[in-house]
């Protein structure tokens, strides 16, 4: 079994922070995924930390599936606020509602 130790966890930290560098180098309009759940809350944290103390470079984009809870909602609004950050909505209700999205239906 593996001994996880305080290093080992420091080690894929740094990790992280360079892959987030580099993709901010290497592409024009990077956006992290953020949906206020413990993943999201990570790469958020993450994110500041690579780049602090400037300001993150990357805008935040939450997919409204229509299916959160105000509390989440309200908690990402702050916490976007607080980061100083751009956040995109995109919302699967009116992406149907437009004929972007179809329903499956199953095998025809």
């Amino acid at each position: 079994m593996y001994n996880y130790t305080l290093k080992h966890l420091k080690e894929l930290e740094a990790e992280s922070v360079f892959m987030l560098r580099e993709v901010f180098a290497q592409f024009d309009k990077p956006v992290i995924l953020f949906s206020g759940g413990k993943d999201s809350l990570v790469v958020a944290h993450l994110v500041r930390k690579a780049f602090y103390p400037a300001r993150i470079p990357f805008t935040f984009l939450h997919i409204d599936t229509g299916h959160n809870f105000p509390e989440t909602m309200a908690f990402r609004d702050r916490l976007v606020e607080k980061f100083g950050v751009k956040l995109l909505v995109g919302s699967v209700q009116q992406s149907i509602n437009d004929g972007r999205v179809k329903e499956e239906s199953g095998i025809n």
